[in-house]
């Protein structure tokens, strides 16, 4: 069995989890929690999402999502909108208080970023995140390395890793 803390799975996950907990500290200041910036962004990227979507973009049930668009309705942030045509969807959209609450938001992730990529130099940074962006579009994509490689006609397969490095 592999070292996990020297398995780049479990890299990624630590770090994205190091960088949360870190953000939410940072954020704790403005009086918002994780679950209510979560929806915020979710919108910012997505306005006019219905509970549904919304539930599927955080990764939570319909009824959690819910609960929290109503705290997030109550509080200012958010209005739902009948959807043109089928009035029982609802459509969720920021309001003019939390895109001001978003952009200051914004400002700490940036924050947060900087402080945890302050040890690689700038042309690091850039190779890490194009990197990380290609990893993200093969997932997105549902589509392997190895997989798409044969799709396009080529019989050479990805290079295979463990740990991080190249497989013997």
């Amino acid at each position: 069995m592999p070292n996990t803390e020297e398995y780049i799975g479990v890299v990624i996950s630590d770090v994205a989890r190091l960088l949360r907990t870190e953000f939410d500290r940072r954020v704790r200041r403005l009086g918002i929690t994780r679950g209510q910036w979560l929806v915020l962004t979710r919108l910012h990227r997505r306005p006019g999402a219905s509970h549904s979507e919304l539930a599927e973009m955080m990764e939570v049930e319909k009824a959690t999502a819910g609960r929290m668009i109503d705290r997030l309705v109550a509080n200012g942030w958010v209005e739902r909108r009948s959807q043109p045509g089928d009035r029982r969807v609802k459509r969720v959209y920021l309001t003019s208080e939390a895109e001001r609450v978003h952009k200051r938001i914004w400002r700490v992730a940036e924050a947060t970023v900087e402080t945890a990529l302050a040890d690689l130099s700038p042309r690091e940074s850039k190779q890490l995140f194009a990197l990380l962006l290609r990893v993200k579009e093969t997932l997105v994509a549902g589509v392997a390395p190895a997989k798409a490689a044969v799709a396009n006609g080529s019989r050479k397969s990805a290079p295979r890793h463990f740990n991080g490095r190249a497989a013997p």
